[in-house]
């Protein structure tokens, strides 16, 4: 990566960028299914289904288990409540930080940024996550993705967190693990990178159109120039 001067301010997303969730949302799903009579997935295919809000996820799933059938509304709204519910459970119970994200966080501060956790994940979930894993003390803004009209992808979750910083999107720098994050990032105006450990919905990550590529989040801290204007 090249050096990230001028900025003020990082935006990092939370499942495959600092925690590593899929056990969770696993968890999560096998219970949802068990109780819908459906039979279990691997996780390798949970894995290329997360990263675009609940609602996405329960579709996917059930669509993959109908083979690829439409999915009807009372089985859709059954299955999504269900999910919830299980997810709200199991949230944190048997997921991991990352190696190095700790370390990353505290030098990221060091560099005189300010923090905001940005994630699709409901706000309560990510609050709750952060606080379980010991990570919410780092940061001064979590936004999930119910509090806003659109998720990532979209560049709204970006622009309104700037905002909630007093900082430009050009001086905030988007941390996430994949594409989700970097048209999100790039719709906004914000520099972007991508951790190489995340899920990216099982595609290559190193084929994101991004600004850099991380295999730990001190790399990140140790390539930003913190603004100083």
């Amino acid at each position: 990566m090249n050096p990230l001067p001028g900025l003020d301010a990082a935006l990092i997303d939370l499942d495959g960028t600092m925690v590593d969730t899929l056990p969770d949302f696993v968890a999560a799903v096998d219970l949802m299914l068990d109780e819908l009579g459906e039979p279990a997935i691997d996780a390798a295919i949970v894995a290329t289904l997360i990263g675009k809000g609940a609602d996405h996820l329960v579709r996917a799933v059930l669509e993959h288990v109908c083979g690829g059938a439409a999915v009807d509304a009372a089985l859709l709204g059954r299955g999504r409540e269900r999910y919830r519910s299980h997810y709200g459970e199991v949230n944190g119970r048997h997921a991991a930080v990352f190696p190095g994200v700790v370390e990353g966080l505290f030098a990221l501060r060091g560099r005189g940024l300010r923090l905001a956790c940005l994630t699709n994940k409901p706000t309560a979930f990510a609050k709750s996550l952060l606080k379980s894993t010991g990570l919410d003390g780092f940061f001064e803004v979590v936004h999930g993705g119910d509090l806003f009209e659109r998720i990532k992808p979209d560049p709204m979750p970006l622009v309104k967190t700037c905002e909630a910083m007093g900082t430009k999107p050009s001086r905030a720098l988007m941390v996430g693990d994949s594409s989700n994050d970097a048209l999100a990032a790039r719709a906004a105006g914000c520099p972007v990178v991508l951790a190489t450990y995340g899920y990216n919905h099982g595609e290559p990550v190193r084929g994101v159109d991004a600004d850099g590529f991380f295999d730990s989040l001190v790399e990140v801290a140790d390539l930003v120039l913190a603004g100083t204007s």
